[in-house]
């Protein structure tokens, strides 16, 4: 990350200074002050003041993510290429390599567990409210639409039963592809019960026999 180290009177004036050797904004950086002196010249006819500040420039939470990913596969043992792409409101990042099972887990266990901490870990002490999702070879869209075809083949179910289905514990995002792929099915309704992680979604038909 790249910084610099300004000596000026007064704080606002060193940290002008800093953006314009930077050519950035002040929210892109991070502000420290190194030294702060206020003394009066010989024959006390002056003041003097004297501010020593180092600005460093913000790492982006999509770049952050990245370092972060690489180093944690690094002390895992797995060396795999890591893609990011940018997309409104989040980033994804596509986890790339051999014999990658093990990162997904059982029904992508492992996979949420591991897009958590790296959620965690960028957005700690960093006002960007982008959420980071981690995908291991195109996982997360094959899941999505199994996810879809569980929903009909369940809201099939509860029609022809007449009687409410509970599915399996489910993370917030694979809850909401269930949630959507039925809300325009007007045999059934959905709605979530139960505490994190156990949460869960029913499946309800509309009317009663």
């Amino acid at each position: 990350m790249k910084s610099v180290e300004i000596v000026a009177k007064t704080k606002e004036e060193a940290l002008e200074l800093a953006l314009k050797e930077l050519n950035v904004d002040e929210s892109r950086v991070k502000v420290e002050v190194l030294e702060e002196t206020s003394s009066k010249s010989f024959l006390g006819l002056l003041n003097v003041n004297r501010v020593k500040i180092r600005a460093t420039v913000k790492e982006e939470l999509a770049q952050k993510a990245v370092r972060f990913l690489r180093e944690l596969l690094v002390n895992m043992g797995i060396f795999a290429q890591v893609e990011m792409f940018k997309r409104p409101g989040y980033v994804v990042l596509n986890i790339n390599g051999d014999d990658l099972g093990r990162l997904i887990g059982r029904h992508g266990q492992t996979l949420n567990a591991l897009q958590y901490i790296v959620n965690l870990a960028v957005h700690k002490d960093s006002d960007d409210k982008d959420r980071v999702i981690i995908d291991v070879g195109g996982y997360r869209k094959r899941r999505e639409e199994n996810l879809k075809r569980l929903a009909q083949t369940a809201a099939e179910r509860v029609r022809r039963k007449g009687r409410r289905e509970v599915l399996s514990p489910m993370t917030p995002q694979e809850r909401r592809i269930i949630h959507l792929a039925l809300q325009n099915n007007k045999e059934v309704v959905t709605h979530s019960e139960g505490e994190e992680p156990y949460r869960r979604v029913v499946i309800s038909p509309k009317t009663t026999r």
